[in-house]
């Protein structure tokens, strides 16, 4: 066990309106409900639910005269509740795998993470007899409901951002009795608790993602999109047209990305850090404090940062990832809500489709739905198919400016495949009409046929995605034939250009180019 005390008279917090509403609630079903009732409590990220339930320790023992036990799913967060609850005069022990036990008497509260604790348990080397109350933080994390055995008789009280299980096998109403809301983001930002989010959204083409067991996209597939060059090229522009000169939290689907997006800010000149959980605990502590006192700078990581990490400077999250999972969306941007200094926005920027997904940060969501019928909730989140139908297109900025000269950069492959069927004409006829639409804008904005190639090129990204869409009207959509499709296409569009600049060029300008 590690010890950790304190002879300090108690300093703690002086608790906001709303934590202290809440506290008194709670309070009223310790004293009402049956002492085995299972209670869940929803607070948004940046709420401080270790504030609400370090002082909730500290009451109960004083009122009920019993002992707490403060579950955690990872060693961080043990360490970071134990120092609070010290800040709020509570003598507690961290129950770690190095069990010295015969000094329990000693202490009315315990912090432990799950696996640790479980295995004392089976050892019986942990006396909980005397355990009135269990705190579970981030209780979204199914993995707590192994040890509800071992307290039969105790109050357990689960604390999450999220009350949306991440095992949809075992959803929360099987294991807590109530649902209990807390103050919302809206109303935490208009009474200045929280930073408001100015949101930007890239569309991005994420059919290529796999789903895995887990129910989120592999890290696999997430790696084969976000490394290649268009969509690390799409993340940089991103951050210069939202969130330059800010201090930025990148998150990825993986290591391999991560390093790649490191190399790609470091490339364009930016002062950037990249963090995984293959570091050290010298570097993990040297980058963050190089983090903390540089106004610009860019930290890149996977997802060791959504929880248990505390940088309110932090001004602009870019999303460089897509998820399927609610609560890490909204533990992913909670990193930037904390007000700080003069700081009460900051910005969220969404590569992939998450607002789409799940609707704006920060949206009123009916968490007691969501809490009563989970099945009902992800049923209704739109497919990637669903949500990309609806995108419309846009080329990147810096792509935008060489094509300035042309007014219709815009071309509905759903709409033209469906008028030149109509028409009985082949489907082929589709992308010969998108390659001489192509073909045009390169043109209008070319001197030879040598600009209008170089063009072409910048086009990748564009053609792409009309490609996509053509394999869904044809549903024809097996990776090498769509493969096959853009390769042909972009040799297609080279010929037509090679072929008949001086034609296209003098229908544009009413005259043949200048020899």
């Amino acid at each position: 066990m590690e010890e950790t005390s304190t002879s300090k008279k108690i300093i703690g917090k002086e608790l906001y309106g709303y934590q202290q509403d809440a506290l008194e609630e709670i309070f009223r079903r310790f004293e009402d409900a049956p002492q085995d009732y299972h209670l869940l409590y929803q607070l948004p990220t940046g709420g401080g639910k270790t504030v609400i339930f370090s002082e909730i320790v500290r009451r109960y023992i004083e009122t009920f005269k019993k002992k707490v036990l403060v579950l955690t799913h990872r060693i961080e967060l043990s360490k970071q509740t134990s120092k609070m609850l010290n800040e709020f005069g509570v003598k507690n022990k961290i129950i770690n795998s190095t069990a010295v036990l015969d000094d329990q008497d000693n202490y009315s509260c315990f912090v432990a993470m799950v696996e640790t604790l479980k295995n004392r348990l089976n050892d019986e080397k942990v006396d909980i007899s005397d355990i009135g109350l269990v705190i579970v933080d981030e209780a979204h994390y199914n993995s707590f409901t192994k040890i509800f055995k071992f307290f039969d008789d105790a109050f357990i009280l689960g604390v999450t951002a999220t009350p949306l299980s991440s095992n949809t096998k075992l959803p929360m109403y099987e294991n807590y009795q109530e649902l209990f809301v807390g103050e919302t983001i809206q109303h935490l930002i208009e009474s200045d608790y929280l930073a408001s989010a100015n949101l930007y959204s890239y569309n991005v083409g994420l059919t290529s993602l796999e789903v895995g067991a887990n129910g989120d996209y592999t890290v696999k597939s997430s790696e084969d999109l976000y490394t290649n060059t268009d969509m690390l090229s799409k993340l940089v522009s991103a951050y210069e047209e939202t969130s330059k000169g800010k201090k930025t939290l990148i998150f990825n689907n993986g290591i391999n990305t991560s390093i790649q997006v490191f190399h790609a800010f470091k490339k364009a000149g930016y002062a950037i850090a990249h963090l995984d959980n293959t570091n050290t605990k010298k570097e993990r502590e040297f980058i963050l404090k190089w983090f903390h006192k540089t106004p610009n700078a860019i930290l890149t990581s996977v997802s060791i940062l959504t929880t248990g990490f505390d940088e309110p400077s932090i001004e602009a999250i870019i999303l460089n990832r897509a998820t399927k999972s609610l609560t890490l969306y909204y533990q992913m941007i909670g990193r930037g809500s904390r007000i700080y200094g003069d700081k009460n926005t900051f910005e969220v920027v969404d590569l992939g489709n998450n607002f789409h997904r799940f609707g704006a940060w920060g949206a009123d969501l009916d968490w007691q739905k969501m809490f009563r019928s989970p099945d009902y909730y992800l049923d209704a989140i739109l497919s990637d198919e669903d949500i990309e139908s609806t995108f419309r297109y846009e080329l990147p900025s810096d792509v935008k400016k060489e094509f300035e000269k042309s007014k219709d950069t815009y071309f509905d492959m759903k709409k033209v495949y469906i008028d030149t069927i109509k028409a009985g004409e082949s489907s082929k006829r589709v992308l010969e009409k998108s390659i001489e639409h192509h073909a045009i804008m390169c043109v209008e904005n070319s001197e030879d046929v040598f600009d209008a190639l170089i063009l072409a090129k910048l086009l990748g990204e564009e053609i792409d995605d009309r490609i996509n869409r053509y394999a869904k009207c044809i549903s024809k959509s097996t990776h090498n034939f769509v493969t096959w499709l853009k390769d042909d296409y972009r040799k297609k569009l080279n010929t037509h250009l090679r072929t008949n600049f001086d034609e296209i060029f003098e229908d544009i300008f009413g005259h043949p180019p200048e020899e």
